[in-house]
């Protein structure tokens, strides 16, 4: 393990199962069909979905396959976080400090992403590297579904929900296509042509 993965596993120390749950089922609770913190939850789903489907492959071609499903989901879901939902964090519910972290557990992930592309997928040490960023991203959500979002949820107009909830799909969408949801499956595997 790295000095950064040593830095960042010292700081976002696992939850349990059942505190994640408790999580999910109170954002589950606080969003609306189609709303944006619908579509967040439908996203951070996909994600678990995606790491489970590299930790199961069980050779190198299926796995970098699965690392590269995994690497779109997480890109798209993280760049619509970060060009909608985190300003609107910062900005309308006042919650800078949940905002400049956010942004820097994202970048933190995208580092190691990029660095887990170095590594022999069928490797202990891609494994480990795996695992890590598994469970700082498991960390990320659970802090997103259990305050951060519902803060914003409690904080900001209907109006202003609205226009997240718009810019946010646009913004996914972007990265991922617009046709995201059929894409996707539940097992994290991607039906459409990568982009």
């Amino acid at each position: 393990m790295s000095i950064f993965d040593k830095v960042v596993a010292a700081v976002t120390p696992p939850e349990s199962e059942q505190a994640r749950a408790e999580a999910r089922a109170k954002a589950k609770s606080a969003a609306t069909a189609g709303d944006w913190l619908s579509l967040v939850l439908e996203h951070h789903g996909q994600i678990e979905a995606a790491f489970a489907a590299v930790k199961a492959a069980r050779d190198s071609a299926s796995r970098t396959s699965a690392q590269k499903r995994l690497a779109i989901i997480l890109t798209g879901h993280s760049n619509a976080e970060e060009s909608v939902l985190y300003p609107a964090l910062a900005a309308e519910a006042d919650e800078k400090g949940h905002a400049t972290m956010a942004y820097t557990q994202q970048a933190g992930a995208k580092v190691e992403m990029a660095e887990l592309e170095n590594l022999a997928p069928m490797s202990q040490d891609y494994m480990d590297k795996l695992e890590h960023i598994r469970g700082a991203v498991a960390h990320h959500v659970y802090e997103e579904e259990g305050t951060w979002f519902l803060e914003m949820k409690e904080k900001l107009s209907a109006e202003t929900q609205a226009k997240l909830t718009q810019r946010y799909q646009e913004e996914f969408s972007r990265y991922v296509g617009s046709d995201s949801e059929a894409a996707w499956s539940d097992t994290g595997r991607r039906a459409a042509t990568v982009r």
